[in-house]
């Protein structure tokens, strides 16, 4: 199973924002969008850090409400890994875990194209181990 796979079912929709943007405007869109994380963007989709609502909660556990008026940047990971449409899902969700974060952007030609997250991952090989149970007792059956 590749990222590809999991992008066939999931989509390439993305929410994006730029590393300039107040955290209290990326924490209204983590909010609305009910969504973990947010890749922040050049104008030509080449990225330049994210940032998680674990981010986000923990600057404003220390430092109080009026971080939120920070630019994103001075709590966004810079050195983002990504995977592309061609990786082994087991592999990305190793790296996933190994990094202990749950969201990886997917690039193509160093581009943005797509976020998955562990979640997704999770989704998708549940249903594939689901659908293998169901050809093995159709075959048990019919044998």
């Amino acid at each position: 199973m590749t990222v590809a796979a999991i992008m066939k079912t999931k989509g390439h929709d993305t929410i994006t924002a730029d590393k300039s943007a107040p955290v209290s405007e990326i924490a209204e869109i983590l909010a609305k969008n009910k969504i973990g994380a947010v890749v922040l963007c050049d104008g030509d989709r080449h990225i330049e850090g994210i940032v998680s609502e674990r981010d986000v909660v923990r600057l404003v556990g220390l430092q109080g409400a009026s971080a939120l008026s920070q630019p994103v940047s001075s709590i966004m990971t810079k050195d983002v890994m990504t995977c592309t449409e061609m990786d082994a899902a087991n592999e990305v969700m190793g790296r996933m875990n190994r990094g202990r974060f749950r969201h990886m952007p997917v690039v193509d030609e160093g581009k943005l194209i797509g976020v998955i997250s562990i979640g997704d991952v999770v989704k998708h090989k549940i249903a594939q181990v689901e659908h293998e149970a169901e050809q093995m007792r159709s075959y048990i059956t019919t044998t």
